[in-house]
């Protein structure tokens, strides 16, 4: 199972925190009726934090890759994937979750922030296998972050507009009717996708969905 925690990038700085959570609310409800299936959708914890299980690592980044694309322009958001053992401990207030994928999602939540406030500014979403994983998992994690540096370099570039037909293409929407919807024409579309180097993350997400 894979483990991810969410925190709200500038969560402080946010005019309306209220209205933030449920637009975020909103995002993850969509991408769980549209994409791929979590395990344990994402759920709030404490402040500006939220946890979720993923049954694989393609899933966990595919349905990343579609939360991305969905939150509104002024809402953007970190994730820490980690790989390992993941279960849950009973306590009077309910199941606390534990174990070392959850360690590992917390070391990758820390080094994606610590990324993105110096190298990698675009750098949103990182994987970390926990140490006790067989070197298979750590050699996953590597190749994935590969990918994600430059899936969510692409992403943080985009436009509100292009994030839209990026998503709806990763979907399967046609760009006529993308174009229907945005109110623009084919080509409008045609040339948004292409210079946003949104078809590089449509070719990533359907890999991830195969």
């Amino acid at each position: 199972m894979i483990a991810v925690i969410l925190d709200i990038v500038g969560s402080r700085a946010l005019d309306d925190r209220a209205s933030a959570q449920q637009a975020l609310d909103d995002a993850i409800a969509r991408i769980e009726s549209d994409g791929p299936l979590s395990a344990s959708p994402l759920r709030p914890t404490v402040g500006d934090e939220q946890q979720g299980i993923y049954p694989t690592l393609d899933a966990a980044l595919a349905a990343l890759t579609l939360l991305r694309l969905a939150l509104p322009e002024e809402l953007d958001c970190r994730f820490g994937v980690g790989i390992g053992p993941v279960e849950e401990i009973a306590s009077a207030a309910g199941e606390i979750p534990e174990g070392p994928g959850w360690w590992a999602a917390r070391a990758a939540i820390e080094r994606v922030h610590a990324l993105q406030r110096r190298a990698a500014p675009g750098a949103r979403t990182w994987v970390v296998a926990h140490e006790a994983q067989p070197e298979p998992d750590h050699l996953l994690a590597r190749q994935a972050n590969i990918g994600l540096l430059t899936r969510d370099q692409l992403i943080t570039d985009m436009s509100a507009r292009t994030r839209r037909l990026t998503y709806g293409r990763c979907l399967g929407t046609t760009q006529r009717e993308l174009a229907a919807a945005e109110g623009i024409t084919q080509p409008a579309v045609s040339q948004a996708l292409a210079s946003s180097g949104a078809g590089a993350v449509i070719q990533a997400f359907s890999l991830l969905t195969a």
